[in-house]
C-alpha cells in the first residue's frame, strides 16, 4: 500500500471526476491521502474530504495564497484545529499545513514570516507536525524550524535543495516529501540527495494536481502518479519498489501519528 502524502484533492481540478481519480490510485496501490489546506475559503472542503476513511487532513494557511489571508485567518485556524481535535479521531487534523515561505515571492515575505511563525506557535501549542512549504529558503526555513523547537517535527514538502540542507532538516527529525521532480532526470542534485537519504527520511506525494512527473508536462497530475515516483526512487536508491513502498508508507504513519484504522 502506498500513501500519497501531500495532495490537493479538495480543489475545484477535482470536482468533476474527484472519486474516479481516487479510484485510479487504488487501482495502482496508492490507498491513502494527505490533503493540506491552503486557504481559509477551501478548509470547508478539505474538511468534508476528511470524513472519508481513507483521507487524513491538515489545516493551515499556505503562503503561495499570501493575498487572500487575513489577520484573523490565524485565530480562526486555531480555534477550528482546537474543534476538530476534539472531536472523532478521523477527524482530528494531522498536521498544520501548508504553510512555510516562498522565496520567489520576495515583495511578500515579512507578511509569509507572520503566518508561518504564527502557525508554528499554533502546531507548538495543539502538539500537532507541521507541513512546511520552503521555496528557496530552506537554509532560513531550517534556522527558524530550530529555533522554534516544535514538540513534533514534520513534512518539508517538495523537497529540492542540497544534501547539506537536507541533512538540517533530518537532524531535526524532519522528513523530506519526494514527488514528481525526482522524475526528471535534469535533477541530478535532487536524485543524489535522494539516493543518500536514511530509510526514515522521507515520504512520497504528489502535491497534486500540480508538480507533474516527466512525460506528463502540463497535465493534471494525480495521486496516482506516486506509483511511479515510487519506481523512480527505488532505482535511484537501488531498492526493490516494495522496500520503498514499506519505507514510504511506514514514514508517513509515524510522521501524522496515522491510526491502525487509516
Amino acid at each position: 500500500m502506498l500513501i500519497d502524502a501531500h495532495c490537493h484533492l479538495d480543489v475545484a481540478e477535482f470536482e468533476t471526476d474527484r472519486d474516479a481519480v481516487i479510484a485510479a490510485a487504488k487501482a495502482v496501490g496508492v490507498c491513502r491521502f494527505i490533503v493540506p489546506a491552503t486557504v481559509r475559503q477551501r478548509w470547508p472542503h478539505v474538511l468534508a474530504l476528511g470524513e472519508r476513511d481513507d483521507v487524513r487532513i491538515c489545516l493551515g494557511l499556505h503562503p503561495y495564497f499570501i493575498e487572500h489571508h487575513h489577520p484573523d485567518d490565524l485565530t480562526a485556524l486555531e480555534a477550528l484545529v482546537t474543534q476538530q481535535l476534539e472531536g472523532a479521531p478521523k477527524d482530528r487534523p494531522v498536521a498544520i499545513g501548508e504553510c512555510g515561505i516562498d522565496g520567489r515571492f520576495t515583495d511578500s515575505l515579512d507578511a509569509q514570516w507572520h503566518y508561518f511563525d504564527a502557525q508554528l506557535s499554533i502546531a507548538k501549542r495543539s502538539r500537532l507536525p507541521v507541513v512546511v512549504h520552503c521555496v528557496k529558503a530552506n537554509d532560513k526555513v531550517s534556522q527558524r524550524l530550530r529555533q522554534q523547537a516544535l514538540p513534533r517535527a514534520g513534512l518539508v514538502h517538495a523537497f529540492s535543495g542540497s544534501y547539506e540542507q537536507a541533512a538540517k532538516f533530518l537532524d531535526m527529525g524532519y522528513m523530506l516529501g519526494l514527488g514528481g521532480a525526482v522524475t526528471y532526470e535534469r535533477a541530478q542534485k535532487l536524485r543524489r540527495v535522494v539516493a543518500k537519504l536514511p530509510d526514515d527520511g522521507f515520504v512520497l506525494e504528489t502535491d497534486s494536481p500540480d508538480m507533474p512527473l516527466s512525460g506528463y508536462q502540463g497535465q493534471r497530475n494525480e495521486p496516482s502518479h506516486v506509483a511511479q515516483v515510487a519506481k523512480v526512487v527505488a532505482e535511484l536508491r537501488k531498492q526493490r519498489f516494495a522496500t520503498v513502498a514499506a519505507l514510504s508508507s511506514a514514514n508517513a504513519a509515524r510522521l501524522f501519528a496515522l491510526d491502525d484504522q487509516f
